[in-house]
């Protein structure tokens, strides 16, 4: 596609790596424009990683700082693992997303900013007071490249001879800055062109949208030929394995996953839930593919959402439940339940900031102990936990696996960082990918009456997975203790420690078939920085730095969280000194003393964002220069 370059001189640098921000109001647009410019990024071959920043109130008012929304991409030419800190270039569609975070900008960064909603009464909504105006304090814009754009009137402008309102075209504004960006980044507009022709051409019957859309994308980029831009720039492609990639954040990973698992065990899934940030875009995904037997069911309540999973899983469905930690906490009787009836149930958690509604938009890795141990008695579940949007997908196909051959419920915990945040994805070969067995009794295999329904497996300790219906194979089900054998109910006290151990011992043979943790860096020495969920990417990065600086130290991250690798005490006894970075107030960490005996250093940052890098490497040399 031909941009409709001027032909004006423009001095090009090369750099390895950027960090953009988009800002402003929630109706704004900017997780639309992030999200456009991050699909171009993955067209063009850079690596990138993403981190949508939402507002926790539904509708703020606004212009209020309440109502900020942010979206964050860092891309690059080289590896990376992090959405970056310090911003190089921003937009901020209005004051309140200037104020909230002009503090995050690089010295000698790019703001570009819609000087026209820049006025009076919205410079007051957002705490500025007594005509003050922060594009003309020299003592804050000397730090940076201000561009100040009339986003409003150019993008009118570009609407010139439309019939449709201004409020539809002033909707446009957030293409305009794209445009923009698009031009100081040197990015071609096919994508995104391509996207609205497709929305709103093809998908809503809606051309004249379309073209306003398309317009003010092309007059952003026209405009970026013919402002002042210190330079334009260009960040080469990055080296890739071969193969197919796409955009991929962790709650659309985790419905791939959970579909193949689906295929690859001839299993249908049902997919229940109650509507909870950050997890609902997983029902969303899961109600667009009923073309794969995918049953989607919203329920009332998450209560009535895990009971209808369990039945699903009883009826010889892959029973699927989604939700945040406020809903885990509402399923806990119910996923006892599920211990009780040894059934394979997938839980995911995609975890976000508390306690109670805490900070909903906000994530958090505090819900490993509710995961664990947050139900009546021992009601012991595996519970894996993935480090990267794309690990969500194997560790989805990893969950229903062993759901079925141990017929046990598994807890996947993400957050939302993982969820919502994106990276590229390689496609996997689906032939590439190990079946899941899957083996129902039928009447044939007994005798009559020789059935039991909670007779074990000799090397799972798993129980048959019977279909209800299935002729000779009748059993009761219930919440009362089992007979070790018939499944009855049973109040005897030698059997019920029976159960307790065979359900507790069943989830300990798990290990026999997960991997072992692998050590990034040397084997044993003076440093293992320990991590799990979505702290992989800023240890990784962190680590890295400080191995090439000449450093003793080496990484590891869990994804498997009960059971651990059955080689993690061997690896953690080779290391002088363990650090576990979390973002709660050090749960693993405690486990891992508990467990194994081995003293631990916690570093925790609960501030609802991910943990920073900056702060990471200097609590880590803190501890390293003891």
């Amino acid at each position: 596609m031909n941009n409709g370059s001027t032909g004006q001189m423009v001095d090009r640098t090369s750099l390895d790596s950027v960090v953009i921000r988009f800002c402003g109001d929630s109706g704004d647009g900017v997780q639309l424009a992030g999200g456009q410019f991050t699909d171009t990024a993955a067209h063009f071959g850079n690596d990138f990683a993403t981190f949508p920043d939402y507002p926790a109130e539904i509708r703020a008012p606004r212009g209020t700082t309440f109502g900020v929304s942010g979206f964050q991409v860092q891309f690059s030419s080289l590896d990376i693992y992090t959405p970056g800190e310090a911003v190089d270039a921003m937009v901020a569609m209005n004051p309140a997303g200037f104020k909230v975070n002009i503090d995050d900008i690089t010295p000698g960064g790019i703001v570009i900013v819609n000087e026209d909603e820049f006025t009076k009464g919205n410079l007051a909504k957002c705490g500025y007071v007594d005509d003050y105006n922060p594009l003309d304090d020299e003592a804050l814009t000397t730090r940076f490249t201000l561009i100040r754009v009339p986003m409003n009137r150019l993008t009118r402008e570009s609407a010139e001879g439309t019939e449709e309102g201004v409020k539809v075209v002033d909707r446009c504004r957030n293409m305009f800055a794209l445009g923009i960006v698009y031009w100081l980044y040197d990015r071609p507009l096919d994508a995104t062109v391509r996207f609205l022709e497709n929305t709103f051409t093809k998908g809503k019957g809606k051309p004249e949208i379309a073209k306003l859309n398309i317009d003010a994308l092309k007059a952003g980029y026209f405009f970026g030929e013919t402002a002042e831009f210190p330079s334009q720039f260009r960040i080469p492609p990055a080296k890739q394995s071969p193969g197919t990639y796409r955009r991929i954040n962790g709650n659309e990973a985790t419905v791939l996953g959970l579909i193949t698992a689906a295929q690859k065990a001839g299993k249908e899934i049902t997919y229940a839930s109650y509507p909870i940030t950050p997890a609902s875009n997983i029902l969303h995904g899961f109600s667009k593919q009923k073309n794969f037997g995918i049953k989607t069911f919203q329920a009332e309540d998450e209560i009535s959402a895990i009971c209808a999973a369990i039945g699903a899983s009883f009826a010889g469905d892959i029973g699927v439940t989604g939700t945040s930690g406020p809903g885990l906490a509402l399923k806990s009787e119910a996923l006892g339940l599920a211990v009780m009836f040894e059934l394979p149930l997938i839980v995911v958690n995609v975890q976000r900031a508390g306690p109670a509604t805490g900070m909903p938009t906000k994530t958090e890795q505090a819900d490993l102990f509710q995961a664990l141990f947050g139900r009546p008695g021992e009601s012991p579940c595996i519970v894996l936990a993935p480090g990267d949007p794309g690990d969500c997908f194997d560790m989805a196909i990893e969950a229903v696996r062993l759901a079925i051959r141990h017929m046990s419920p598994v807890v996947l915990l993400t957050d939302a960082y993982i969820g919502n945040g994106a990276e590229p994805w390689r496609v996997p070969n689906v032939d590439d990918i190990e079946p899941i067995e899957v083996s129902h009794p039928t009447a044939d295999s007994y005798a009559e009456g020789e059935f039991m329904s909670y007779a074990r497996d000799e090397n799972t300790l798993a129980r048959p997975w019977a279909l209800p219906g299935t002729p000779g194979l009748e059993h009761r089900m219930g919440s009362l203790e089992k007979d070790a054998n018939t499944g009855e109910v049973s109040y005897d006290p030698m059997n019920h420690e029976i159960m307790v151990r065979a359900r507790a011992e069943k989830v300990a043979r798990a290990v026999d078939t997960i991997p072992d943790i692998k050590i990034a860096g040397a084997e044993t020495g003076d440093v293992l920085v320990l991590g799990w969920g979505s702290t992989r990417g800023t240890i990784t990065t962190v680590v890295d730095s400080l191995q090439k600086s000449g450093r003793s130290i080496s990484s590891a991250h869990l994804r498997y969280l009960n059971p651990m690798p059955a080689n993690l005490e061997q690896v953690l006894k080779g290391f002088k000194t363990i650090i576990i970075p979390e973002i709660n107030l050090g749960q693993l960490s405690m486990l891992i003393r508990s467990k194994f005996l081995i003293d631990t250093v916690s570093i925790n940052m609960i501030r609802g964002r991910p943990m920073s890098v900056k702060e990471l490497t200097e609590n880590i040399e803190e501890v390293m220069d003891r």
